[in-house]
């Protein structure tokens, strides 16, 4: 079990090496947090991202999409093109 501690102005937890490997989150990486039915959800921002897979992605496309080329300008570091 865990206990919430606070300071004058936050509230905050402490999470072992054991639950943050588990996780696979590691300190100073970003996380989201969200509320689902009344539990407090952290998970690593890169898992929260792949939540949806490329065909999913892909069906939400329409049907009379027309891929086309941009152009960006001229390079303005050490690209190759």
């Amino acid at each position: 079990m865990i206990k919430i501690q606070k300071t004058e102005n936050q509230k905050y937890i402490y999470f072992t090496k054991s639950i943050l490997d588990a996780a696979e989150i590691n300190v100073g990486d970003e996380v989201e947090v969200t509320i689902q039915n009344g539990r407090i959800i952290v998970e690593a921002a890169a898992q929260a991202r792949r939540r949806s897979d490329l065909q999913t992605l892909l069906a939400m496309m329409p049907d009379d999409y027309e891929p086309e080329e941009i152009n960006w300008g001229k390079p303005s570091g050490k690209e190759v093109w």
